[in-house]
């Protein structure tokens, strides 16, 4: 006889939910499929050589590769990030103002960790990424959430809204935002909006998390300042990841900020893997000291640019005409589609029957209703001429769909 284990679940276990995307995979392998649904990065842009050299190491540096490392981080690629990320974060930070995580996502968990008690509120964007969503829920969070336009977050919205909070009793921990190239709504917060976000915090002693996985895959414009580098009362954490500027598969980020939360957030690292893996914190940084890095980003951002300008033009051509709307991304990985009155779940559904997978908005949004008619959709992966196929399967669903006007 089976152990009914659900009796069992906690309570995290039973309100966490499975992540869509995770969900579609075994969709989307079927032939002829053609996915817009996932992130992935272009395999074809993956510094193979560069990466590969650093392989001798594992002949000469054993001792160091395949023992066990230390829980902030190897010092030489923190250092170097460091350097690389001052001209974005205004100044150099210090090592103890820096923690090496298992991806850019386990950094979520360990600022969750340190900062959510159950019933706490986070502050988000909406839509905002879903799998931050569900790392705070986890964690005991509640949410509360302002609208993004093509600027980013509102953040004229924030002051109502933490009063508001306050005075019905709510604790306001911190804020969570994406601040270039949103995932998923693709807009990219103003220069104005990140001083006046900054100074929002400092009025409320409330924390900022800057989450910027795609902050250096830029086609178009000039790199802003982040909102780090305009704070001046120490309350923002800023986090970075190799996975959309190297590969995924290293599985390194960082998050930098005051020594005090990067501490607590080691101590628990500690507890949840005692150290990311040296491998690849060892051959990454060997990728970054022969200056791969700085090299090979122009080859990915070029690639990318021409997938975005191939989706744009499709979207003209096939999309715009039934009404679909959208802002167009200056950089990163998504556009994210307004279709109108169409209701996005049963357009996915629709694509689907097409060979062609999508995301619905509802996932990444706070208050689901806000992503009813919206849908995200990925560019990077797919090669020019499949995205055009893509759309024009796209277009035929969201044709079908049309409901007249009244």
């Amino acid at each position: 006889m089976s152990n009914n284990w659900t009796k069992s679940f906690s309570e995290a276990a039973r309100r966490t939910r499975p992540s869509p995307v995770r969900e579609l995979l075994k969709v989307i392998r079927q032939p002829g499929m053609i996915s817009f649904a996932g992130g992935m990065p272009a395999p074809e842009v993956f510094p193979v050589e560069q990466f590969a050299e650093g392989a001798e190491l594992l002949r000469t540096k054993a001792d160091l590769l395949l023992q066990y490392g230390t829980t902030e981080g190897y010092n030489p690629l923190r250092e170097f990030l460091a350097k690389w990320t001052a001209p974005r974060l205004g100044r150099e930070v210090s090592l103890d103002e820096m923690l090496l995580t298992t991806g850019s996502q386990q950094a979520l968990d360990l600022f969750a960790w340190a900062m959510v008690d159950q019933g706490d509120v986070v502050i988000t964007e909406d839509p905002t990424y879903m799998a931050a969503i569900n790392t705070f829920s986890n964690h005991g969070a509640e949410f509360a959430s302002v609208p993004v336009d093509g600027e980013g977050m509102v953040v004229a919205n924030l002051p109502a809204l933490i009063e508001k909070l306050r005075k019905d009793g709510k604790k306001v921990k911190f804020i969570y935002t994406i601040v270039n190239f949103q995932n998923p709504a693709g807009s990219t917060m103003s220069e104005p909006r990140r001083k006046e976000l900054a100074a929002v915090a400092a009025r409320y002693d409330l924390t900022i998390f800057e989450d910027d996985p795609y902050g250096y895959v830029r086609f178009d414009g000039q790199h802003l300042p982040s909102i780090f580098s305009f704070d001046g009362a120490d309350n923002t954490i800023y986090a970075g990841s190799f996975s959309k500027i190297l590969s995924p598969g290293v599985r390194i980020g960082w998050v930098s900020g005051a020594k005090e939360i990067i501490r607590q957030m080691t101590v628990f690292k500690q507890t949840t893997d005692l150290c990311s893996s040296p491998i690849t914190q060892i051959l990454t940084h060997e990728y970054c000291r022969k200056g791969y890095l700085d090299s090979h980003l122009p080859n990915i951002v070029a690639n990318y640019r021409v997938k975005r300008d191939a989706m744009e033009q499709s979207f003209k051509k096939h999309l715009a005409p039934l009404g679909v709307t959208w802002v167009k991304p200056e950089g990163g990985f998504f556009y994210w589609l307004d279709t109108g009155r169409i209701d996005s779940n049963d357009l996915a559904r629709r694509a689907l029957e097409k060979k062609v997978a999508i995301l619905p908005g509802a996932p990444f949004c706070i208050n689901p209703e806000a992503g009813v008619h919206a849908s995200r959709i990925n560019y990077t992966y797919s090669q020019p001429d499949v995205i055009e196929e893509g759309v024009t399967r796209l277009a035929q669903a969201v044709e079908e769909m049309k409901i007249p006007a009244k």
